[in-house]
């Protein structure tokens, strides 16, 4: 798992490389526009490292509770918080019908797990119990930090993308290049070609890596999550109640949750949009039950 996740980074850099390097073909500087570019996506990556969570629960409106605010809830979460050996991590509900969870914060030391009304009201005290194991596997496996700096490069990525296709429409892109190289208008426009290509095509890229991060990590939580709790066949119950009921509906317009924080949920919350139908951000079903009735099987428990 280790050895992807390096890999799926690494090209998602390569890429970014790759971006202001065409860029930079066109300026007459490419190497110095690959290295603003690493300098961007390192403020970027800061940024994103201490104050994404802080992000998350704006954006999808996650209200912190205290012990007496939901007691079955809270005492689920450091119930599994003890059997991880990490501190009680703060705890949030969102109030929207789907039935759904996902953790937040830079780490254990900090962790904040949030759930849902609606997971409240559906699942069982024992599947939501595999349900907060599987977001405290996220937490020990500092997913959450793993998901904010793919997110923050990809990001940066598609910004200068727009930035390039924006400039080239309006002007900003031309105008002063045969000057500058020293060429005629054919090779102006082969760069301009060129750099809007890549501005498309590169973005997209990114975007599938960010998304193949995401779904490696969800398996890996899935399994950690069944062994942490013991309650396999539980969270296998819990994923196909929210799996077949969720769907992006359900959000009203003041609490959906964007694209860009749908990799945190333990199921896509945007499902049946035109969004989430482009891309997956989630492993099939099908596939994270199997992961867990091998666990299961280690457990000595038949999960069906």
């Amino acid at each position: 798992m280790l050895g992807r996740t390096l890999v799926l980074f690494t090209s998602l850099t390569m890429l970014f490389l790759l971006l202001g390097f065409v860029v930079g073909l066109y300026f007459g500087d490419p190497l110095l526009f690959m290295l603003l570019g690493l300098v961007l996506a390192g403020i970027m990556n800061f940024v994103g490292y201490e104050w994404s969570d802080k992000f998350v629960l704006w954006s999808t409106h996650t209200k912190l509770i205290g012990p007496r605010d939901n007691p079955q809830l809270y005492s689920i979460v450091q119930k599994v918080a003890e059997e991880a050996h990490i501190p009680m991590p703060r705890v949030g509900i969102v109030d929207s019908p789907q039935a759904n969870a996902f953790a937040t914060g830079k780490g254990p030391q900090k962790a904040i797990v949030v759930a849902t009304t609606g997971i409240l009201r559906v699942l069982t005290p024992a599947e939501l119990e595999a349900v907060i194991g599987h977001e405290i596997s996220h937490v020990t496996h500092r997913d959450v930090l793993v998901s904010s700096i793919a997110a923050t490069l990809a990001g940066a990525i598609s910004y200068i993308g727009q930035i390039v296709i924006f400039s080239s429409f309006f002007g900003g892109f031309g105008g002063t290049s045969s000057g500058r190289r020293g060429g005629g208008g054919q090779q102006n426009s082969s760069y301009i070609i060129l750099a809007i290509l890549a501005a498309i095509l590169i973005p997209i890229a990114a975007m599938l890596i960010q998304l193949g991060i995401s779904r490696s990590r969800e398996t890996s939580a899935d399994e950690a999550g069944a062994r942490l709790t013991e309650k396999p066949q539980e969270l296998v119950n819990a994923l196909r109640k929210i799996s077949t009921t969720a769907k992006a509906k359900q959000w009203n317009q003041r609490n959906a949750p964007s694209p860009a924080t749908s990799p945190l949920w333990i199921v896509n919350p945007l499902k049946g949009s035109s969004v989430a139908g482009l891309f997956s951000t989630h492993p099939p079903l099908e596939k994270r039950i199997k992961a867990i009735q091998k666990v299961g099987l280690e457990l000595g428990v038949i999960v069906v």
